[in-house]
C-alpha cells in the first residue's frame, strides 16, 4: 500500500490497530510495574515494558502519515509525562520518513497550483522527505530561477484529529497517562502546534515575517516566499545553497568562523524570544543550512511551521532564571522556575535544590566567565562548548530531578524553549565553537527589561 492509500483509507481501522496494540502495552506495564517492584526496578521500565514499547512504535511506523508525525511529538515533549521505555522507543520514528514516489504526488500539486504548474519544471527527485511533506526542487521556465516546492501529503487534513485522538485514547487505555486538566491542556497545545504544521498559509506568513525582521542582518537569511505559487498544501520558497552543520565543509572553516556561527545561532535564540517576540521551535538540524562563501558565513532559517509567541510574563520569569542561576540565588531561582510552571509551588527544599542545581548546569554557557569550569575554557579564557559534553552531563541530572514527586509537569511553553535552547546548545557544539555566551544573554534580556519597566 502506499503512503498516499495509507493516509487516505481505513481511518477506523488504522484507530483500532493502535488501540490494539496500547491495550497490549498496557497490560504489559501493569505486569512490568509489579515486577518491577519485587526486582526494586523503577515502575514501568521493565524489559517487558520496552519491548512492548517498540512494538507500539513500531505499529506507527506501519500506519505512516500522521501517526508518526504524532509519535515524534511525543518522543520530544513527551519525555516530561511519559514513561522513558516509551519516549526511547518513539524516538526511533526518526528514522522512519520515506518519500513518497512523485507519481502519487503529482496529481495532489498539479491541482494545488492550477495553471500555474505549467510554468515549473519540477524535479521527481524530493530534496526532502519528513512525516507529512516532502520538497522538491523545481526551476520557473520563463527565466530559469530556482525554488523548492514544500508539498504535503495528500488527504492529511481530513485524518488528522481522528489519528491523534487515537493515539491520546491509546495513551490512557494503556495507563501511561492518567487523565486530567493538566494533561487535557497538554495534548490540545500538541493538537494545535500539529495543525500549525499543516496550515501552509500560516507558515508563509511568519517565513516572510521572519525575512523582514532578518532582512538586514547579513548573519542571517530567510528564503523569499514566492507567493505564486503557494497554496493551502504547497508552499514555495527561494532555493539555497549551502551546508547542513554536520557536514565537513563545515568543520573544515577556522575556528574564529565557526564561533561566528555559534555566536550567530546563540543570539538567535535571544533575538527570536527578546527582540521579535516569536520563537522558532524546532530547532531540527535539518531547517539550518550555513552558506559559505571565500570569506563570510550565513546561517539559512529554513522552516517557520513551529513557531511560538512568548508573553511578557513568560520572558521575564526565563530572565530572572538566568540571572539568578548566574549569581548563585537559589530563592529567585525557584520562584522563576515556579512561574515557568516546571516546580510546585510546595516542593521541599531538597526538591527546590535538586532542580536549580539542574538548571544552572543547562545554563553553564551563558554564566559569567569567572564562574565557568576552568576544565572548559582555552587559554583565552573562553568556553569549549564541544570539550564541555554539556548535554551528556545534563542529561544525567535531568533523570534525578524528574524523579522527585515535586517534579511539575512543566507548561507547554517552558519545554518548547528548553526544547530550543538544547537544540541551539548542540547546534553550537557540532561547530566545535569556543566563546562565552554571557553577554550576548544578558545584552537581550537587559535590553528587554529595559523596554519593559
Amino acid at each position: 500500500m502506499s503512503k498516499r492509500s495509507s493516509i487516505r483509507r481505513g481511518s477506523f481501522g488504522r484507530g483500532l490497530a493502535v488501540s490494539l496494540a496500547g491495550i497490549r502495552a498496557g497490560g504489559a506495564f501493569a505486569l512490568g510495574s509489579a515486577v518491577g517492584r519485587l526486582r526494586g526496578e523503577e515502575a514501568g521500565n521493565s524489559e517487558l515494558m520496552r519491548r512492548e514499547a517498540r512494538r507500539f512504535t513500531a505499529e506507527l511506523g506501519r500506519l505512516k502519515g500522521t501517526y508518526v508525525k504524532i509519535g515524534q511529538m511525543m518522543a520530544l515533549l513527551g519525555e516530561h509525562f511519559l514513561p522513558e521505555p516509551l519516549t526511547d522507543a518513539l524516538h526511533d520514528l526518526d528514522s522512519q520518513t520515506h518519500p513518497l514516489p512523485w507519481s502519487e504526488l503529482e496529481g495532489s500539486v498539479r491541482e494545488s497550483l492550477g495553471d500555474k504548474y505549467q510554468e515549473l519544471q519540477i524535479d521527481s527527485r524530493p530534496l526532502a522527505a519528513a512525516s507529512l511533506a516532502q520538497v522538491h526542487r523545481a526551476t520557473r521556465r520563463s527565466d530559469g530561477y530556482e525554488l523548492v516546492l514544500k508539498t504535503q501529503y495528500p488527504g492529511l487534513a481530513e485524518v488528522i484529529d481522528d489519528d491523534f485522538d487515537a493515539v491520546v485514547r491509546m495513551l490512557l487505555l494503556t495507563r501511561w497517562i492518567k487523565a486530567g486538566r493538566e494533561m487535557d491542556a497538554w495534548f490540545e497545545d500538541m493538537r494545535e502546534q500539529l495543525h500549525h504544521e499543516i496550515d501552509y498559509r500560516r507558515e508563509s506568513d511568519m517565513t516572510q515575517s521572519a525575512r523582514d525582521r532578518f532582512r538586514a542582518d547579513d548573519r542571517y537569511h530567510v528564503p523569499e516566499v514566492i507567493e505564486s505559487y503557494c497554496s493551502d498544501t504547497v508552499l514555495a520558497l527561494e532555493y539555497v545553497r549551502g551546508h547542513r552543520v554536520t557536514q565537513p565543509e563545515v568543520a573544515a572553516l577556522s575556528q574564529s568562523r565557526r564561533n561566528a556561527l555559534g555566536q550567530a545561532m546563540l543570539e538567535l535564540f535571544f533575538i527570536e524570544l527578546y527582540d521579535w517576540g516569536v520563537l522558532q521551535t524546532d530547532p531540527n538540524f535539518g531547517n539550518y543550512l550555513i552558506r559559505s562563501d571565500d570569506n563570510t558565513d550565513q546561517l539559512v532559517l529554513l522552516d517557520f511551521g513551529s513557531t511560538l509567541a512568548c508573553d511578557d510574563n513568560f520572558r521575564r520569569h526565563f530572565g530572572d532564571a538566568i540571572a539568578a542561576g548566574q549569581i548563585g540565588n537559589h530563592a529567585l531561582l525557584a520562584d522563576s522556575l515556579v512561574g515557568l510552571g516546571c516546580l510546585r509551588e510546595d516542593a521541599t527544599e531538597f526538591a527546590k535544590k535538586s532542580f536549580c542545581e539542574f538548571c544552572e548546569m543547562l545554563l553553564e554557557p551563558l554564566a559569567n566567565p569567572e564562574n565557568l569550569p576552568a576544565e572548559f575554557l582555552n587559554d583565552k579564557g573562553q568556553y569549549c562548548w564541544g570539550r564541555s559534553r554539556l548535554m551528556q552531563r545534563v542529561g544525567k541530572h535531568a533523570a534525578s530531578s524528574a524523579a522527585t514527586r515535586h517534579f511539575a509537569t512543566p507548561s507547554r511553553d517552558f519545554a518548547l524553549i528548553v526544547r530550543k535552547l538544547t537544540g541551539v546548545f548542540t547546534f553550537i557544539t557540532v561547530l566545535d565553537a569556543e566563546f562565552n555566551g554571557h553577554e550576548i544573554a544578558h545584552r537581550y534580556i537587559d535590553g528587554w527589561i529595559g523596554k519593559v519597566a
